[in-house]
């Protein structure tokens, strides 16, 4: 405490606080930050491989035969109604089961990252996805299925809120958007990866199921690998009050030659500002001060989960299959969409600290209108509001293209852009349980949704699209009104931002300038100092 309380000081004597990149801050993209965030992000290889590997085994006979055959029946059924083949309650516990377990995980998490680190909280979500691809590998009935799902629902649940906090907090202020984006492609990688093995297995009779099941053992085996080699961020070990640990870990990732000074003075004072303030965080964070925090804790998750992509890529084949596809087709149809998205969170990633969060949540928000409103207008006037129409070819590629196009406007604003924003907006005091209440409000609706959709789309038909287009046009006027730019600020500094803007300042107070510079206002003005 006392350590603590003699850096603070030493911070005091030299390191300014406001808006902008910090003076003495390193920019450097050294060997260790490069290769760290890749170890990190590749925590969203295992959620992104399990989001697709779900929606290719509902296209697979073997899977269907041995689990749901009254599926694989409505599928051999010429008179089926189209929008409700996959109507099933045990198919939906199967997929969403994953989602509330990651809810409770993600709660759980916020206290475990806070404690023992986030690379430490990272390697136990490895590990129980490890355990839970082995068990689904294996299974023989629904239960052993579910028990599995709930084990990587755990999983996910830990890595999505540690990994994302632990690029935010190690990425250079100049280039954290790029950096914490990397996130979103790995996931994205994930998912070509699984519609690739997805693919693949489909073609094998009776085990190919099995093969896709198994290989999610892969990212798992890489994180627990590779996380032992990567240092835990300097926010994370000054909090624990490992101060050497913390000098050490910063001078490895911004590089022997940088001055670290200035950065390690700005996260030892938040650290004490922490330690000042006893009460938890999950308390704290809904007071008065962290109004702005909060909000964005909510919206963020809330508007993601209605811009409807979880379900479009969590069910792409079954859209596929909807419009006439044949289920080898339609594993390829989402092996093209998977290759549109690594492009445009590619794009997104070299774009985002140079135009903002802002602009391309505004671009991205323009683009989904348009392909929602698309997909509603082609399945209602082609597929009918009685799905028994056989969709004609041309409007079966219009779908394909505008479902790429989808994927496109997604992978430059909310995809990465919902990781980037709740990793980066929370002061060091809140931001695991900033972090966690965003991950689990997240999981919570992606749950809901998924347990939802399917009958959604059998009741509801092509107005399921109209819908969350109707949401795109309210999330994105809320970021016009509501979300400050970001790009190139410290981590740390942020709170200036949000005392700057024409709504917000009520809320949060500016923060007090550090003595070196009151002490140079007062030398300005002919006061002694």
């Amino acid at each position: 405490m006392a350590r603590g309380g003699a850096m603070v000081a030493a911070a005091d004597a030299g390191a300014g606080a406001g808006a902008g990149v910090a003076p003495g801050y390193s920019s450097e993209i050294t060997f260790t930050v490069v290769m760290s965030c890749l170890m990190a992000a590749s925590g969203g290889l295992i959620f992104g491989y399990d989001i697709s590997i779900t929606g290719g085994l509902t296209q697979m006979q073997s899977f269907l035969e041995a689990f749901f055959p009254d599926i694989w029946a409505k599928m051999n059924n010429a008179e089926q109604d189209a929008y409700c083949i996959f109507d099933s309650q045990v198919l939906t516990t199967f997929v969403s089961s994953l989602y509330l377990a990651g809810v409770f995980a993600c709660l759980i998490a916020g206290h475990v990252t806070r404690r023992v680190g986030r690379r430490n909280s990272m390697l136990i979500g490895a590990s129980l996805f490890f355990v839970g691809a082995i068990l689904n590998c294996a299974a023989v009935n629904i239960a052993m299925l579910v028990i599995g799902r709930i084990l990587l629902g755990f999983a996910v649940g830990f890595t999505n809120q540690s990994a994302p906090v632990y690029l935010a907090e190690i990425a250079p202020a100049r280039w954290r958007g790029a950096f914490t984006s990397i996130f979103h492609f790995f996931l994205n990688v994930g998912m070509f990866v699984a519609d690739l093995v997805n693919y693949r297995a489909n073609t094998i009779p009776v085990w190919g199921w099995r093969l896709s099941l198994g290989v999610a053992v892969v990212p798992a085996a890489v994180i627990l690998v590779g996380a032992a080699f990567i240092p835990d961020t300097p926010n994370s070990l000054v909090l624990r009050g490992k101060l050497d640990e913390a000098r050490a870990s910063l001078r490895r990732i911004r590089g022997a030659a940088a001055n670290i000074d200035a950065e390690l003075k700005d996260i030892a004072r938040a650290a004490e500002e922490d330690r000042q303030h006893h009460t938890g965080a999950f308390r704290r964070i809904v007071r008065r001060e962290y109004r702005p925090h909060l909000v964005m804790a909510i919206a963020i998750p809330v508007f993601f989960e209605l811009t409807g992509m979880i379900v479009v890529t969590l069910f792409t084949p079954l859209l596929f299959y909807t419009v006439g596809f044949s289920s080898q087709k339609a594993i390829l149809g989402s092996i093209i969409t998977d290759v549109v998205s690594l492009a445009s969170i590619a794009a997104a990633a070299l774009t985002v600290d140079r135009y903002g969060r802002r602009t391309l949540f505004m671009v991205g928000g323009g683009v989904l209108l348009v392909c929602l409103t698309g997909m509603a207008w082609t399945y209602g006037a082609r597929l009918g509001s009685d799905g028994g129409k056989a969709m004609p070819r041309g409007y079966a590629v219009a779908v394909v293209a505008l479902v790429c196009l989808y994927d496109a406007g997604f992978g430059i604003s909310w995809g990465p852009l919902k990781w980037i924003i709740p990793s980066e907006i929370f002061p060091l005091e809140v931001r695991s349980a900033g972090q966690s209440m965003s991950e689990a409000i997240s999981l919570a609706l992606t749950f809901a949704q998924t347990q939802s959709f399917l009958r959604m789309l059998c009741s509801f038909k092509f107005g399921a699209f109209a819908y969350n287009a109707a949401w795109v046009v309210v999330m994105t006027a809320f970021v016009a009104l509501l979300l400050p730019e970001t790009k190139g600020v410290p981590i740390e500094s942020l709170g200036a931002v949000w005392a700057q803007h024409w709504y917000w300042k009520r809320f949060v107070k500016p923060p007090p300038p550090p003595p070196s510079t009151a002490a140079e206002t007062k030398q300005a003005d002919g006061a002694p100092a």
